[in-house]
């Protein structure tokens, strides 16, 4: 049969490519036997930003390792289509390359005892194709589908992406599917969820707390190399890790992981963390794939809204200064007494005005000051380590605490009282408020601030000089 008469008959960029067939379900010697002007000319392009798909002249009947490195994802579309017989369609975007590809690959019907065929068809845009992005299964649409309506409709993300992690494991007949957080600057990793096979031998990473895993996921971004999904399905795919990341070839054979599948999760160029699968089904690749890439892209964009919230969140209630909790949330927070929603049985307030904070701003400057307010802050965290925290603004702060001993909590204030008195170091007036039953917290706050300002007429009938103007 004439191969390169095939791949002239197609109008898109077109090879033939030929898989080896061997007698296990190793995947065998894959070459490139034949391809039409088009997709050899793209071989050989190179466009504004350097980018060339392959770098060597095209050679008919050569390994395709001769133009680009050892690629499992690519290995196995033509290893399910060219041996299985199965059609292929996939949209990959690989970040290595500006563009991205919408494959097509239909097996051939050649009689051969050595090899098996099948065509490859190509498209390329610079731009997000979304007709081919969304041209999948009816039985991968419906998995989809229920995702996106469970995290959409989710009240509490977490547990709705405990119940979509089960989904996906269970839709790969998988060990154990796990979505992991990382943070590369911060050098830190968390589990937002993961769903174990309790009829496996695998665990949850989770109890693998002296693992960094971020030192793996760098090694995870190696090896996709700018894909966007590693799968690994045999022994000769893990020989492959073994050469590049040995030390992640011994966590995975060392976990019993004979299969994987990664796709990192990422949003607007930023990588949140990853996804992975393992002990999958390997006689579904193609399907699980499609099903894990989409489910990815869906999971990532409902990660980084609920990041993004968490961190606007944080912002509405934190000072950013000294890590206290701000005056936005102190409001709040008396909303929840008034409205009887902090059961307590005792109440004590204290209000902490810090001295000299003027002086140190005029004389020495606003970092000096904010030195003074972060050091202020701390010790108020140290001396009040069970209470609540509050900077009320300017060179306040309020504490509230909750059914403790009065005396344990006067002997603080004392203290602290003590230690403002000692020059050169961090100055507090003080104003101290408890009811044994619990009260209201206007009441307290009220009678705590007025004591607080007659320590302040103190302070200033001390030290005249440090009088604000």
């Amino acid at each position: 049969m004439d191969l390169q008469k095939i791949a002239n008959s197609f109008h898109t960029m077109t090879s033939i490519l030929s898989v080896e067939k061997r007698n296990d379900d190793r995947i065998g010697t894959i070459r490139i036997e034949a391809g039409n002007d088009l997709y050899i000319k793209s071989m050989e392009k190179v466009d504004d930003d350097g980018n060339v798909i392959f770098k060597q002249k095209f050679v008919p009947g050569a390994s395709y390792e001769r133009y680009m490195k050892k690629e499992l994802n690519f290995e196995n579309f033509c290893y399910e289509c060219a041996i299985k017989k199965k059609p292929i369609h996939a949209y990959i975007r690989p970040e290595r390359y500006t563009f991205s590809i919408n494959l097509y690959m239909m097996p051939l019907a050649i009689d051969d005892p050595e090899k098996a065929y099948c065509t490859y068809s190509q498209e390329i845009s610079f731009e997000e194709n979304v007709d081919a992005m969304s041209n999948i299964s009816a039985k991968t649409s419906s998995n989809i589908l229920q995702t996106c309506i469970k995290l959409r409709g989710a009240k509490d993300l977490h547990k709705t992406m405990d119940e979509v992690t089960e989904d996906i494991r269970k839709i790969c007949d998988a060990s154990y599917c796990c979505v992991l957080l990382t943070d590369f600057t911060e050098n830190t990793w968390s589990v937002f969820s993961d769903s174990v096979n309790k009829e496996s031998n695998q665990r949850s990473i989770r109890e693998l707390s002296s693992e960094n895993f971020v030192d793996y996921a760098r090694v995870w971004m190696k090896a996709l190399d700018g894909s966007n999904c590693l799968m690994i399905k045999n022994e000769d795919d893990l020989e492959v890790i073994r050469e590049t990341a040995p030390k992640w070839y011994n966590s995975l054979t060392g976990a019993k992981v004979q299969s994987l599948v990664l796709l990192p999760l990422q949003y607007n160029g930023i990588t949140l963390g990853f996804i992975w699968v393992t002990n999958f089904d390997t006689s579904n690749t193609i399907y699980i794939r499609e099903t894990l890439e989409l489910s990815a892209f869906f999971v990532a964009s409902e990660i980084a809204n609920y990041q993004l919230l968490s961190k606007l969140d944080f912002l509405s209630h934190m000072d950013l200064l000294t890590g206290l909790m701000n005056r936005n949330s102190m409001n709040n927070r008396v909303s929840q007494f008034l409205d009887g929603e902090v059961p307590h049985k005792s109440l004590a307030v204290i209000f902490a005005d810090l001295n000299g904070l003027k002086p140190v701003n005029d004389n020495k400057g606003h970092d000096a000051g904010d030195t003074l307010l972060r050091n202020a802050a701390w010790l108020l965290k140290e001396t009040f380590a069970d209470g609540e925290i509050y900077r009320a603004g300017g060179d306040e702060f309020l504490i509230i605490e909750l059914d403790k001993s009065k005396e344990k909590l006067e002997a603080k204030v004392e203290k602290l009282r003590e230690k403002s008195k000692i020059p050169g170091n961090i100055s507090f007036s003080l104003g101290f408020y408890y009811d044994k039953d619990g009260g209201d917290i206007r009441t307290a706050m009220h009678l705590a601030d007025v004591q607080m300002y007659e320590d302040k007429k103190l302070y200033y009938a001390i030290h005249p000089e440090l009088k604000k103007r």
